[in-house]
């Protein structure tokens, strides 16, 4: 007979971060005096250190957290918040996709990351900055992270890269390839993918995509998976653990539809499904309770009961005394032959006449005499309770329980009755199936998440499409993944296997995946910072002058930036007043017509 197989049993870890401690400034030998700062600014992780260091040190959230009125200095920023959930809805990042929009979230990760490098200058940063940003960032995002960093911060250089475009130049020099280099770069983050053909170690701008499916759709999307699986546990399956859960328990699957056909297998399900184990309390309500500590716990809720109908009665007593003396008053009134305030009162306690407020004297005196009378018996009650040697039993609860309060008693349990044996461990488990390749499959399928649009590879082939066959297997010959989410294992088989459907027969390519994922673009960014240090001349560098001459929108390319596209704006006479026609011009000479409303009066606004 064969062997059951052995179930597969992991515990989340549920990792809590400790701050940041503050490092000290660089004593490493530097040619170029100051040290750059390179920071890579994801949307996912942040990740800072000085160029001469080995590794980042600063690896945190792009996060913060600050309570409703709170003050600036009260906000919490990455690693100083220990457990993301308690604050899921104080949580604001500075990125809207993976483009930055809120520059007030962005200015508390820069103090961040400024203070716990050691800078102690004050009004300044004296070193040049190396940042990351977005592919094809727009110019007034780039303009307003410009301004902040030589308004706020007043740094001597700054320098604008693309993360993929780092880890690609980093991991073309590990493998000793040789510049100009060709290849197309496929980039999965946290908020978005993208597409980056690469042509002479220039980025194409033109022929760039990007597919709004990643990291933290996926994650998303088995939190909802999981939460209808288990209506029992939605409190527990946090959007943290469904992220540690993709990182280390979800792969890719090379077929999809074949790797589903064998989830059908039952022997195939158990040797493959992983069961999460949440964290519980061992202790069973209603468990092994002896009968003396269940009859001593029945006694202790009927001496409650006592307590809190006898504090119920003597405060309903009081309050109908209290009304008794006010209509006994307004009555002397009337034996005093004081008609005017008789009167008043009867108005004020809505009564027609005397008659009427005698009637409600008798009631009341009635229901405060009766109130006394259940008060004393109750205390007498008590008292024999008090002197019983044995705890009360069932028929002697029905006694003491007062009429007036039905809503306090207790549910009667039949205690003879034998429970079955209930897993609490079992009950409080994950079984992780399907789920595990369904959400990474999302990068290829977005319509598994309801997104009505192109897949990854789908997106590719159409970028290819764009490209003589030529530039094609230039292309494909360095096809390179690169960012967190594309760590799944599978993941280079699946490309694979789908260029391999895509590309005409017998054509070549190849598949490189970056040696560290998270942290090549870090390296390959400090690389660069290391061979091109700021100075007259050097491109790559923005200035403080550049800043202030050619505006904030400005940047110096170098082989990982972006494109810069200057737009010059020549205003020419307008054959209507309402109307003025705007002709841009690029630097490849090419211009386009437009035509703007503005105001023929203030032209300015056009």
């Amino acid at each position: 007979m064969a062997a059951a197989p052995v179930c597969q049993i992991f515990s989340f870890q549920d990792c809590k971060t400790s701050p940041d401690p503050i490092l000290e400034s660089p004593t490493a030998k530097w040619s170029y005096s100051p040290v750059p700062i390179v920071i890579d600014n994801g949307s996912f992780q942040t990740r800072a250190d000085w160029a001469v260091s080995d590794s980042p040190r600063l690896v945190f959230r792009s996060v913060a957290a600050r309570s409703r009125g709170a003050a600036r200095s009260e906000t919490q920023i990455g690693n100083d918040i220990p457990n993301l959930e308690p604050l899921r809805w104080l949580l604001k990042s500075q990125f809207d996709r993976d483009v930055v929009v809120n520059f007030e979230i962005q200015e508390l990760i820069f103090d961040y990351v400024f203070t716990h490098l050691g800078i102690s200058s004050e009004g300044s940063v004296d070193h040049p900055i190396v940042l990351t940003e977005a592919t094809c960032n727009p110019l007034h995002c780039r303009q307003m992270m410009s301004e902040l960093l030589f308004e706020c911060y007043r740094v001597p250089h700054v320098s604008y890269g693309v993360d993929a475009l780092y880890s690609f130049h980093h991991n073309n020099a590990l493998r000793d390839l040789q510049p100009p280099h060709t290849g197309i770069v496929l980039s999965s983050g946290y908020n978005c993918s993208h597409i980056l053909p690469v042509i002479n170690s220039r980025l194409d701008a033109v022929n760039c995509k990007r597919v709004n499916m990643a990291g933290g759709q996926a994650a998303a999307y088995l939190q909802r998976l999981l939460q209808l699986k288990y209506p029992g546990h939605l409190a527990a399956i946090t959007l943290s653990r469904m992220e540690e859960l993709l990182h280390e328990h979800s792969y890719t699957a090379v077929d999809y539809r074949e790797e589903l056909e064998k989830w059908r297998s039952p022997d195939f399900y158990e040797h493959e499904v992983h069961r999460m184990q949440l964290p519980f309390s061992g202790k069973v309500p209603g468990g092994c309770v002896s009968v003396e500590e269940r009859q001593e716990r029945r006694a202790q809720q009927l001496r409650r009961l006592q307590e809190i109908n006898s504090r119920r009665r003597e405060e309903k007593l009081q309050q109908d005394q209290e009304r008794l003396d006010r209509l006994l008053a307004v009555q002397e009134l009337l034996e005093n032959d004081l008609l005017d305030q008789f009167h008043k009162s009867l108005v004020e306690l809505n009564m027609d006449s005397a008659e009427e407020l005698q009637s409600y004297i008798n009631k009341l005196q009635l229901v405060v005499d009766q109130g006394r009378q259940k008060l004393l018996h109750s205390d007498g009650a008590e008292g024999k309770t008090e002197e019983l040697e044995h705890p009360m039993d069932e028929g002697d609860a029905a006694v003491l329980m007062d009429s007036d309060f039905p809503e306090e008693s207790l549910p009667e349990k039949h205690t003879h009755v034998d429970q079955p044996a209930f897993n609490m461990a079992e009950y409080h488990q994950l079984f992780v199936g399907t789920e595990r390749l369904r959400c990474p499959e999302t990068l290829f399928q977005p319509s598994l998440t309801g997104e009505d649009q192109m897949g990854l590879m789908e997106a590719l082939q159409y970028v290819l499409a764009r490209y003589t066959p030529e530039q094609q297997g230039e292309l494909v010959n360095n096809v390179f993944l690169t960012g967190g989410n594309m760590k799944y294992p599978g993941m280079k088989e699946r490309v694979e296997r789908e260029l391999l459907a895509m590309r005409p027969f017998q054509s070549q390519f190849k598949v490189c995946v970056a040696s560290r994922l998270g942290l090549d673009a870090w390296f390959g960014a400090r690389e660069w910072a290391r061979e091109h240090p700021p100075g007259p001349g050097d491109t790559g560098w923005i200035s403080r002058q550049d800043y202030e001459e050619k505006g904030g929108e400005y940047l110096s390319e170098h082989c990982a930036s972006n494109v810069f596209v200057p737009l010059k704006i020549n205003k020419t006479a307008s054959t209507r007043p309402a109307e003025a026609s705007v002709t841009m011009t690029t630097t490849t000479g090419a211009s386009l017509a437009l035509t703007s409303e503005c105001s023929a009066a203030d032209p300015e606004d056009s």
